[in-house]
């Protein structure tokens, strides 16, 4: 029986009030210039260097990948998409401020820079604390700020409000997902740390390199040893200057006795070396390829960096989604929550013609389902849902044609012979 409006209305519940509420909200809240709902990020030195142009690459990669909500058969296998809000925030919208690709490659920066973050079921149909059996009509990314045994505390931003929250959820009602990459990314002598602290001195170095000191040593025709001479040569040096801040060419003039050396040469060390090298072993344990984030991998590349780096982070959050948004009973009956690749992505349109000419003729998949990977409407045809190798059913039907034989009348052969 489907469920009227006035039960849905009864039942709802919202993770920060407890209970649904229909009055309106007509304060319209807080006024900010940044968006309120991202979670904060921790503040690292090289924010908007080398290691956050990784990050955000390989979040924009899983943000590809499509989640969906859907029905397996026995052996696991896709059968058909479940109509359901799980479903539309997997698809569609998440919450009121994100869409389902800016909402996954935010989930992924901040998986990067917390190690742990949780997909908090914000409006659901009951109260996950008393039920299990609800569907989610809204979620969002939570900051995690502590743990315990059976609950965690997660900070959540309230689309009602405009604030964001530390509320105590159930760990069994929120997504909890781990980044399989802690080790290299988070751990406090992993290679991005000693990058970050390697790129950090190189920009500390360009700064004062860039600062426009001339680094001089003059040497005075006298010996400073002195208090007075000492004196003496603090004058000529500020005499120097504001003979270079006054002049508009930095041309000074010097006695004939004076000698000046000028230091401001680049430092001698290997920090770049070291730097190249960790950039280099950085890109080896991501499984991510330098030609990959300069566009000149192959496909072995590519399917290397998709099975070493992408995949493990879209199975973890899948996993976590299938663990706290599906109960046992949904799993034995067949709901999963499924992550499926674009596997035309990275090939050519040469390329593209030749696997569709073989996919149709292997018989693995119909014309009207790869006809939407070229961008064109599925056909009215009926043979176009039907799998078959169109050139061998030509085949048959002409050499069908060819060995019918044809009845000719007796009389024919007579009326030639004479």
């Amino acid at each position: 029986m489907a469920e009227t409006f006035g039960a849905r209305l009864a039942h709802a519940w919202n993770a920060f009030t407890g209970r649904g509420d229909p009055k309106e909200y007509w304060n319209s809240g807080p006024v900010t210039t940044l968006r309120p709902s991202s979670i904060t990020r921790r503040l690292i030195p090289n924010d908007k260097s080398l290691v956050k142009t990784i990050y955000n690459q390989i979040a924009i990669d899983v943000s590809a990948v499509n989640f969906r909500h859907v029905r397996v058969d026995q052996n696991g296998r896709f059968r058909a998409e479940i109509p359901s809000d799980l479903n539309d925030c997997l698809t569609v919208a998440p919450n009121l401020d994100q869409t389902i690709r800016p909402f996954i490659q935010s989930l992924v920066l901040s998986l990067f820079d917390e190690g742990a973050v949780a997909l908090v079921p914000v409006d659901t149909t009951l109260d996950p604390k008393v039920t299990e059996s609800y569907d989610i009509r809204s979620m969002r990314v939570g900051r995690i700020v502590d743990w315990r045994p059976r609950h965690v505390t997660v900070e959540v931003y309230n689309d009602a409000d405009g604030q964001k929250h530390e509320i105590l959820l159930p760990k069994k009602a929120v997504a909890i997902i781990e980044n399989p990459m802690a080790d290299v990314m988070n751990g406090p002598n992993s290679t991005i740390s000693r990058l970050q602290r390697k790129l950090s001195i190189l920009d500390s170095i360009d700064e004062a390199a860039g600062k426009g000191k001339l680094d001089l040593i003059i040497q005075l025709p006298y010996v400073i040893k002195s208090e007075a001479r000492q004196e003496q040569a603090k004058k000529r040096q500020q005499a120097i200057d504001e003979q270079l801040t006054n002049s508009a060419h930095g041309i000074v003039y010097t006695d004939g006795t004076e000698k000046i050396t000028q230091l401001n040469r680049p430092a001698e060390n290997n920090l770049l070396e070291q730097i190249k090298f960790l950039n280099e072993e950085l890109y080896n344990r991501l499984g991510m390829p330098a030609d990959v984030f300069q566009g000149k991998a192959t496909e072995e590349m590519m399917l290397n960096y998709w099975n070493r780096c992408v995949e493990p982070i879209v199975a973890a959050i899948a996993d976590a989604m299938n663990r706290a948004f599906l109960t046992k009973t949904a799993r034995t009956q067949g709901q999963r929550v499924i992550y499926q690749r674009d596997v035309f992505r990275n090939t050519t349109i040469t390329g593209l013609s030749n696997v569709a000419d073989i996919l149709i003729r292997n018989q693995v998949l119909t014309g009207n389902e790869l006809r939407p990977v070229f961008g064109f409407p599925q056909s009215d045809e009926p043979i176009a849902d039907q799998l078959g190798n169109p050139n061998v059913n030509q085949l048959d039907a002409y050499n069908t044609q060819a060995d019918q034989s044809v009845d000719v009348d007796p009389s024919y052969y007579d009326e030639q012979e004479e």
